[in-house]
C-alpha cells in the first residue's frame, strides 16, 4: 500500500537497475499525450483529404474552391463528426499503446512506481470501490461545477457530438467514450505521467501535477469553462489515489469509464 508523502524520488518498492534506467522522463511522458492529441487532429486531416478526393472523383467538372466547400459541409454535420471519433479514435488508441508497450514492456504490468500498473489489483475489493467512486463522483462533481459556474451551461465535445448525432450513433459513441477513452487516458496519465513523477518527486506532489495537468487538457474540450475544471481535478487525485491504493490500473480505468457512462445516461435522458 502507498503512504502518502513519500521522500522526493522513493519508490514504493525498491526498483533494480533496470527499472530505474527504463523509468520514463516527465517530458517525454508529456510529450506522449501531446502526440495522443495530435494524432487526432491529423486524423480529422486525413479524412478531410481523403473526403476531397473523393468528391473530386464524382465530380471532375467542380473547382478547388467548390470542392473545399462540400468537404466542409460534409465534415460540419455532426454524424460526420462522430463518426470520424468512432473510426479514428480506436486506431490512435491501439497505436499509442502497442508504442508503450514497445517502449516500455517491463514497466508494463509492474504493480509499483515506475511501473503503469496493467495488471490486476493487490485484492478484488478495489473493483467494488472503484464502482461506488465512479457512482460518486459525478454528482459531486456536479454540485461542485454549480457552485463555481453561477448558473451557466457547461458543455463537453463528447456531449455535444452525443446530442447532435443521429440515435444509430449513440451506442457506438458510448462504448468509445466508457471503454477506449478511459483505457488511454488512464494509460497516459496515471500510467506513464505520474510514473515519471513519482521518481523525481514526492506522491503528493506527483498527484498534484498529474491531476492539474489532466484537468488542464481537456479545457480546450471545455470550450475553455474553467468552472469545469475542478471537477476534472478532483476525479484526477481519486484516480490516482487507486491506482496507487490498489497497485493496479484496472480500478482507475472502471472509476473512469463509470464516471463517463453516468455523465452519457444522463445526457441521453434528456435528449
Amino acid at each position: 500500500m502507498v503512504v502518502w508523502p513519500i521522500k522526493p524520488g522513493e519508490n514504493v518498492l525498491p526498483s533494480s537497475p533496470d527499472d530505474t534506467a527504463s523509468a520514463p522522463g516527465v517530458l517525454y511522458a508529456l510529450g506522449l499525450i501531446v502526440v495522443y492529441f495530435l494524432l487526432q487532429v491529423v486524423a480529422g486531416a486525413a479524412v478531410s483529404l481523403v473526403v476531397g478526393w473523393l468528391e473530386k472523383s464524382r465530380h471532375p467538372n467542380l473547382s478547388q474552391a467548390q470542392v473545399h466547400e462540400h468537404v466542409m459541409t460534409l465534415l460540419q454535420r455532426p454524424d460526420s463528426n462522430a463518426l470520424l471519433v468512432i473510426l479514428t479514435l480506436p486506431v490512435i488508441v491501439l497505436l499509442m499503446l502497442w508504442f508503450v508497450y514497445r517502449t516500455w514492456p517491463a514497466l508494463w504490468a509492474r504493480p509499483h512506481s515506475p511501473g503503469f500498473g496493467l495488471t490486476t489489483p493487490s485484492s478484488a475489493s478495489w473493483y467494488p470501490v472503484a464502482l461506488l467512486i465512479g457512482l460518486a463522483m459525478p454528482p459531486l462533481g456536479a454540485l461542485l461545477t454549480q457552485l463555481l459556474a453561477h448558473g451557466h451551461a457547461v458543455t463537453q465535445n463528447v456531449e455535444e457530438l452525443s446530442r447532435h448525432a443521429s440515435g444509430n450513433l449513440h451506442l457506438p459513441l458510448a462504448i468509445i467514450a466508457v471503454t477506449v477513452g478511459p483505457i488511454i487516458e488512464e494509460v497516459m496519465f496515471r500510467g506513464v505521467l505520474l510514473s515519471a513523477l513519482m521518481h523525481r518527486l514526492s506522491t503528493r506532489w506527483s498527484v498534484v501535477i498529474c491531476a492539474a495537468l489532466f484537468g488542464a487538457v481537456h479545457l480546450g474540450g471545455l470550450d475553455f469553462q474553467w468552472y469545469a475544471v475542478p471537477n476534472l481535478i478532483l476525479l484526477a487525485v481519486a484516480l490516482c489515489w487507486l491506482r496507487l491504493k490498489s497497485a493496479s490500473l484496472w480500478p482507475a480505468i472502471l472509476t473512469h469509464g463509470v464516471y463517463n457512462l453516468f455523465a452519457l445516461i444522463a445526457l441521453f435522458a434528456a435528449t
